[in-house]
């Protein structure tokens, strides 16, 4: 077998276990070049005539098995048909997580729509948009999310049809009430089937939306399966593995990667509609599950709840995930024994891939010497404002070994160049965004992350911040993912997020945290930790404590209504301190502080 020119054979290794995690997932891949592969619902058919009734998607409302599955996506297939979605036709799909929310969308894809999976947490202004950019004709929502829609169906299109999957439609609904159970579960003839190529669009999958609205970004037929045939080689699937899967289905790891890496190889996915804490060890012992896909956050979670004996009796052979620092790595590795963590690095839309199979903690990943031809990634110098330094020639400056700056990826064309497209998004000027040109040569083309990081001796990537939130005080670069690491390990600190704040006649943006706490948390240890774990520039000069922090569905805080009210204490009910040196603590800001800072009598 060959693989861009190089043979799988001449890959194996001697030994070594992240080498072979390569080969697998370079082996899995290797058919997809060029086309030549079923698109994933195909796939799914060729599995259930496989695996048949073995358990495919598992749920407290009911298991699904590989036949049930397929059965069911044939109903949605035909439901499709019946209502006239026609290839490159968007439907919308706005429903909590579970076994079902996988037919629909494997359904209506086979036979050439594109499904745009609607984060649940939205309402409002942000679900209007949500639904709009992609121009859909059908929008499928649980019967638990419509009054959501009912509040904004005035500002979608008027042919737009809402069809309410639940056993109670509300009466606004009721005409549409989605009846799949009228529709044959039947494989649709070949006749019935439009013509599917793997290069056409599949999903539409929006992104976080931390500082903004969020984008459609675009996942091909050809990503789906890229993603799932990739990682069900990493991580080593078989037919006796249970991925817990508890990361919301709207996201592209929660409802893509951890169910095609399970299903291709005949594993098991164990859907919960969210993550919970308390109750995780429990579920996971229960479930007798072999992987868990998580999120970084919901790793500090755990290691944030009371110690319990149940907690090390899992068969957990594997996590995998992104985002998890280090301080939690080497504490949540620890204390509940588990064999192996592999942290990858990705995002729905881009081209940058990198997957730390050494289980380096800390590290997002990195690209072997065997691959990096073929897989550019670059890490090059950024201004102030986040846009790339270049030389005289107008080239872009590379960065040094640990040198932090913008990731990038080349974006190829032309034959075996799946992997590294760009598809974009449904919004044409976001995806001209993306693109950096004439970076390193005349005429290249490379992918803009938004990501800083920085590349050490060894090759390992490691991601700083987010560019734009890394901010300038005191004449320094302060890192807001830097400085959250060191509030949230304050004892009584249950959570932390880190942005900068413009203050009246003072150049750049002074550090401002906004917190949630624990009983028993004391301002004062807070001012001490701070000051001494982090330079005088890094230090906070505000501190927002919190009721809750906003988060989307991923668990990413959104940080842009807190920049926004910044330290004015009329814009929030919370309590806001600010540093007070004299003291060695922070001092409640009231109306008077806050004139004074505005006037400039109180300079930091």
């Amino acid at each position: 077998m060959i693989w861009r020119g190089l043979s799988v054979s001449e890959l194996k290794p001697k030994g070594g276990k992240p080498l072979n995690a390569w080969v697998r997932a370079l082996a899995n891949t290797a058919s997809l070049t060029g086309g030549r592969s079923p698109i994933f619902p195909e796939l799914l058919e060729q599995l259930a005539d496989r695996f048949d009734k073995k358990p495919a998607l598992i749920s407290e409302l009911g298991t699904l098995s590989y036949r049930d599955l397929v059965e069911l996506s044939n109903r949605y297939s035909h439901w499709a048909l019946a209502n006239n979605v026609q290839p490159g036709d968007a439907v919308c799909l706005y429903m909590p997580n579970c076994p079902e929310y996988v037919a629909i969308w494997v359904g209506i894809t086979r036979i050439g729509g594109a499904v745009a999976l609607i984060n649940t947490n939205l309402t409002g202004e942000a679900l209007v948009h949500s639904i709009n950019i992609t121009s859909p004709k059908h929008l499928i929502v649980d019967t638990a999310l419509a009054s959501a829609v009912s509040d904004i169906l005035p500002q979608l299109p008027s042919e737009l049809r809402c069809w309410v999957r639940g056993s109670t439609a509300p009466a606004r609904f009721s005409d549409n009430e989605l009846d799949i159970w009228r529709y044959p579960g039947k494989k649709l003839r070949h006749t019935e089937r439009p013509s599917v190529s793997i290069t056409d669009r599949a999903l539409y999958i929006y992104t976080s939306g931390t500082t903004g609205l969020p984008k459609a970004a675009n996942v091909s037929h050809f990503r789906i399966l890229e993603w799932s045939y990739w990682f069900a080689g990493m991580m080593n699937v078989s037919e006796d593995d249970r991925m817990y899967d508890c990361i919301p289905m709207y996201h592209s790891t929660g409802g893509v990667v951890a169910i095609g890496a399970m299903l291709i190889n005949g594993g098991s996915v164990v859907i919960r509609p969210t993550f919970s804490a308390s109750r995780f060890w429990d579920d996971i012992v229960a479930t007798d599950c072999t992987v868990f896909q998580y999120i970084g956050e919901l790793c500090r979670y755990l290691v944030n709840q009371p110690v319990s004996p149940i907690e090390t009796q899992h068969r957990l052979r594997l996590c995998c995930g992104n985002g998890m620092r280090r301080d939690v790595w080497e504490i949540f590795q620890k204390r509940f024994r588990i064999p192996q963590i592999l942290e990858f690095y990705a995002s729905t839309e881009g081209n940058v891939s990198l997957y730390n199979c050494e289980g380096r903690p800390g590290a997002i990943g990195r690209i072997p010497a065997f691959l990096a031809h073929r897989f550019r990634i670059g890490v090059i110098k950024c201004d102030d404002s986040g846009e790339p330094l270049r030389t005289p020639t107008g080239a872009c400056i590379p960065c040094q070994v640990d040198e932090v700056g913008e990731a990038i990826g080349q974006i190829t064309t032309g034959s075996g160049s799946e992997m590294t497209r760009f598809d974009g998004y449904s919004d044409q000027r976001a995806s001209d965004a993306k693109l950096l040109r004439n970076v390193f040569a005349e005429g290249d083309l490379w992918f803009r992350t938004g990501d800083l990081m920085r590349r050490d001796a060894a090759g390992f990537f490691y991601f700083v911040d987010r560019l734009g939130d890394t901010f300038r005080w005191k004449g320094e670069n302060v890192s807001t993912t830097q400085v959250e690491e060191v509030v949230g390990t304050c004892p009584g600190v249950s959570h932390a997020v880190v942005y900068g704040v413009s203050i009246p006649q003072a150049e750049g943006r002074a550090g401002m945290a906004a917190i949630t706490v624990e009983p028993g948390f004391r301002l004062t240890r807070l001012w001490e930790h701070l000051t001494n774990s982090l330079p005088e520039y890094a230090c906070p000069r505000f501190i927002r404590i919190c009721k809750e922090l906003e988060n989307t569905g991923t668990f990413k805080t959104v940080k842009i209504s807190l920049r926004n009210q910044g330290y004015d204490p009329t814009k929030t009910n919370d309590a806001i301190y600010v540093d007070d040196r004299q003291s060695r603590n922070f001092v409640r800001l009231d109306d008077a502080l806050y004139a004074a800072i505005g006037r400039g009598v109180i300079r930091f």
